[in-house]
């Protein structure tokens, strides 16, 4: 009997209460108008930003995602209108990373709507509650004035997700916010769905799980389209948190002139959003080093670690103060692949000119691939600051 259901969309119900996966309504003045315009068959863009349970990972073809089914929902509602479709997750990257490149890698495209998901990325901090509202902040205010939904993903065996800290940025901005922790998770807690049926490691969705969250996604959609309620003005509030993440700027090789010594740059071309090791700087000797002179409040570091290792270690440190100093292992402790790691040096430094100076300080006779430095994320910018 639970074979048989659980196969089939139409019972998903049955298993999982997609209401209580409304966590916020929101102001739906935006969605209304989005979902207004694609009836009229205008054409629109649907992007997405998140992590690997976004870009798709552990689905067995691009279009079994959450996101592309999403898409394909609207497309079968609004059987006139174009949609094009926006993928820009990431997998193992988190909120932080997202407010340092939404400017590259989505908001270009000018979407109409944007489906927003690191509650499982990000942990549940507020720090990540300020990197969150950063990358919010520059959805929300960009160019194409999009609708945006925030999507809360969640750990089946522990029910941990970032969603507490991240559903405040929503209600603050007064942001509908999907969960499948409060409709997906309930149902795998109490035993009523096995969560090895949904997911092969209790956090991303196989083909089925991500057949239900977008069942709890377009549920929500279904009932926006049939909202008569007379929606409030919207109100673009001030920052709940210090909100250094709204403008930040991301530096490799191509737009920063670091000093450097031992350090290569990497000019091979990138094929896409998620060949992500490119466009920095590697090397593998002791004490070769580079150094970024910043405008802005903060310095992160993205680097590789190799899960087929030894590799270098590196330190970080900003201006030269001994209590930011961060040790940078290029050796990943899992199996599952390379991974690019965010590193936070300094934040909510005084506005003013910094200094970041990354140093490879341990080597091994046996390493099998040289530090690399992908990026500095420098925070806290402001349009009089520059960088270089």
């Amino acid at each position: 009997m639970m074979e048989s259901y659980l196969k089939c969309e139409e019972c998903a119900g049955n298993v999982i209460d997609k209401e209580a996966g409304i966590l916020n309504r929101g102001n739906l003045g935006r969605l209304k108008n989005f979902l207004s315009r694609a009836a009229q068959g205008e054409r629109l863009t649907v992007g997405f930003i998140g992590g690997s349970i976004t870009q798709g990972f552990a689905a067995t073809e691009p279009d079994q995602c959450y996101a592309a089914r999403t898409v394909a929902w609207l497309r079968k509602v609004f059987p006139n209108t174009e949609f094009d479709y926006v993928n820009a997750g990431i997998g193992a990257t988190d909120s932080q990373f997202g407010a340092a490149r939404v400017q590259e890698d989505l908001l270009p495209r000018l979407p109409d709507l944007v489906f927003v998901e690191f509650s499982v990325n990000d942990h549940s901090t507020p720090h990540f509650c300020e990197t969150y509202e950063g990358l919010v902040r520059q959805i929300y205010g960009s160019a194409s004035a999009p609708a945006m939904v925030l999507i809360h993903n969640v750990y089946y065996d522990t029910g941990k997700s970032a969603a507490y800290y991240h559903a405040q940025i929503g209600r603050h901005y007064d942001l509908p916010c999907i969960s499948m922790q409060n409709s997906i998770y309930p149902a795998v807690a109490a035993g009523r769905l096995p969560a090895e049926k949904i997911t092969a490691d209790f956090l991303h969705p196989n083909d089925l799980g991500h057949e239900f969250m977008a069942s709890v996604i377009t549920n929500f959609l279904e009932k926006v389209i049939h909202d008569k309620t007379q929606e409030p003005q919207e109100i673009f509030p001030a920052p709940l948190t210090e909100n250094a993440y709204e403008h930040c700027v991301r530096l490799q090789y191509f737009n920063s002139t670091p000093e450097k010594s031992g350090f290569e740059e990497d000019m091979t071309p990138q094929r896409d959003i998620t060949d992500i090791f490119r466009n920095g700087w590697s090397a593998g000797e002791k004490g070769a080093y580079l150094e970024f002179t910043f405008r802005g409040t903060g310095a992160a570091v993205q680097y590789r670690r190799v899960k087929d290792g030894p590799a270098p270690i590196a330190t970080a440190v900003v201006d030269e103060n001994p209590e930011t100093a961060c040790v940078l292992d290029g050796t990943f402790d899992e199996t599952w692949g390379d991974k690019m790691q965010l590193t936070t040096v300094a934040e909510h430094l005084p506005y003013g000119e910094h200094r970041v100076h990354v140093e490879i300080t341990e080597t091994h006779a046996e390493d099998k691939a040289e530090f690399y430095l992908v990026s500095v994320i420098v925070s806290g910018v402001r349009e009089e600051g520059n960088t270089k």
